[in-house]
């Protein structure tokens, strides 16, 4: 029987578990809660546990896989296999997590942020279609991404390459950022960042818009609301959309024009907006990218979901094959 990989996505609720072929293809997946309790000191036992619990039930052995990846948030240290500063789990202090997986499980184990693991997935057997020059964009709860060139990632020597959501959009008078900074994609582009750009932009809107009138009221609006609004013809969630699609497009433009990958790839959940959404980014992008840029870099929206992060992180153990 051929040897497999083990993935593993650790978020700040739930832990996602994969066995995986060597082509990318889920065998088996699996997932639970996240204990963050206690400084979250129970999350790399419970992940030693379902791993060991899940090996026995499929009856698979240590030389049934190459290895294990994982992709985590915080500042991932991939030579001691640690983790600092991921907040969301209580990992305030350094965690030491792959020599204890290693010890436990006797796989090779391989680990890297969150956001880099999400874009080798897309990058490997999603819309990426395996090309060794993608750059993914993730629009979640904030702005993340990773930069893949020449089949690699871009980690840069303090380990924050790739931070896609810092690029600034809005040199004067943007909003401020949790980095310190002012303007970043991040405020304008997050899913509460568009719903920062909605409530500044109603301040100066005179037409009929029922979202414009839920924020007047003081009502709760998520950025679903205003894409959902948008489509149905709000005009003034149009607006919103619009300007989110020009950011986007600056972004991408000033990506493309360093790197010039294959593709720039745009996931998370405020990506759900689909075509909707690709085709303004695509505007804006072909306005501000270079000649050769434009006709060869490409814009798409991500296709594996939430599966981007246990595939992603299956291919990181492909390193021990």
């Amino acid at each position: 029987m051929s040897q497999k990989l083990l993935g593993i996505d650790l978020g700040g609720t739930t832990i996602k578990f994969g066995i995986l072929t060597l082509d990318g293809e889920i065998q088996e997946k699996w997932a639970i809660d996240t204990n963050i309790l206690e400084d979250g000191r129970h999350i790399v036992p419970d992940i030693v546990a379902s791993l060991k619990h899940r090996l026995a039930l499929y009856g698979l052995s240590k030389s049934d896989f190459i290895g294990i990846g994982m992709g985590s948030p915080g500042a991932v240290d991939r030579d001691s296999k640690t983790v600092t500063g991921a907040f969301n789990l209580n990992w305030a202090k350094t965690q030491e997590i792959g020599s204890i997986i290693e010890k436990e499980l006797g796989i090779p184990f391989a680990i890297d942020n969150d956001a880099n693991v999400a874009a080798l997935g897309e990058r490997w057997v999603g819309a990426g279609a395996n090309n060794p020059d993608v750059v993914f964009v993730t629009l979640g709860t904030g702005v993340g991404g990773g930069v893949i060139a020449d089949g690699s990632l871009i980690h840069g020597v303090a380990g924050a390459g790739g931070e896609i959501g810092h690029i600034i959009v809005e040199a004067e008078n943007g909003f401020p950022c949790t980095c310190g900074n002012e303007g970043c994609l991040e405020t304008v582009a997050s899913a509460t960042g568009v719903v920062r750009l909605a409530r500044y932009m109603a301040e100066s809107y005179e037409g009929d818009s029922a979202v414009k009138a839920a924020i007047d009221n003081g009502d709760e609006v998520t950025s679903k609301d205003i894409f959902t609004a948008a489509e149905e013809g709000d005009s003034f969630a149009d607006s919103v959309v619009e300007k989110v699609g020009f950011y986007l497009g600056l972004a991408a433009a000033n990506i493309a024009n360093i790197l010039n990958p294959d593709s720039i790839v745009i996931g998370g959940g405020v990506s759900a907006a689909g075509e909707f959404l690709r085709y303004r980014i695509e505007t804006y992008f072909l306005k501000f990218a270079f000649p050769q840029v434009k006709k060869s870099t490409k814009i798409k929206i991500a296709e594996l979901g939430n599966d981007a992060g246990i595939i992603g992180a299956a291919s990181l153990a492909s390193q021990f094959a």
